[in-house]
């Protein structure tokens, strides 16, 4: 292994996750189930991780179903950070999770987003207009900003009017994608990545009243696989530090 931090990227088509790792030479291993929602705030801080303890983290990013169901057939990770609570909470229940180690490390917000500068209004009256082909979200059923996608649009009376326009992602990074790449003209994503694309392609956005959906609770927990394992406690520990805490608000996320 080579002594410097490096990072890798790999889309697996066939599971949809996004694969990075932060090395360093003589460095102990971790292996992290993360929420694609949450990939960009996570490089920044496996960044930081990796400078203050030196040891390696690997991380691959999915649903927050997807990666469940990874974790419940011997997924070889020692944490989750789940898009929701109710997932970790789960884990606990079934015993493939350590009691008392679930905590809320983020709260995520929505966005109707396109990359047309002149197409979504202020109030996303657009939805209501239909003029558009596609509208892109993620699997409501597996991915919690897909589920906050459905509740915004039944609170609007939209849910079933708009079906036959609906693009559902595997996840939030790929109902990203759809967007990005514009087979869809709009979508729902999450703020820290509307955030990260506005850099480049500003584009237009409305930023969903959180009273359209419930609270996007994003929780955090330590496998049995790693209930021993110092690196992963570590890690642990760090998510909920003052050092972390800085880099998860820049990305639009409320830290409790």
């Amino acid at each position: 292994m080579r002594d410097w931090r490096y990072f890798m990227f790999c889309l697996i088509p066939s599971a949809s996750l996004l694969i990075f790792s932060s090395a360093h030479l003589g460095a102990e291993e971790i292996h992290l189930a993360v929420a694609s929602n949450f990939t960009e705030p996570m490089k920044q801080l496996t960044q930081l991780f990796q400078q203050s303890s030196g040891h390696q983290v690997i991380v691959s990013v999915g649903s927050t179903g997807q990666l469940y169901s990874q974790i419940k057939h011997g997924g070889p990770f020692q944490i989750f950070l789940s898009a929701d609570m109710i997932h970790p909470q789960k884990l606990v229940a079934e015993e493939l999770a350590v009691k008392g180690t679930v905590f809320i490390y983020a709260i995520g917000k929505l966005v109707l987003w396109s990359q047309d500068a002149h197409l979504i209004d202020a109030e996303g009256k657009v939805l209501k207009t239909g003029q558009f082909n596609h509208l892109a979200l993620a699997n409501p059923k597996t991915a919690p900003y897909g589920t906050a996608a459905q509740q915004t649009l039944e609170k609007l009376g939209l849910w079933q009017t708009l079906q036959d326009k609906l693009v559902q992602g595997n996840n939030i990074t790929q109902a990203y994608q759809f967007i990005a790449t514009g087979n869809a003209e709009l979508g729902f994503i999450a703020l820290s990545q509307y955030q990260a694309a506005t850099k480049e392609s500003p584009g237009s956005h409305w930023l969903v009243p959180e009273s359209l959906y419930e609270a996007i609770l994003q929780g955090a927990v330590l496998l049995k696989t790693g209930e021993n394992n110092p690196v992963a406690k570590a890690f642990m520990a760090f998510l909920s530090s003052p050092q972390a805490r800085p880099v998860i608000e820049s990305y639009g996320y409320v830290v409790p």
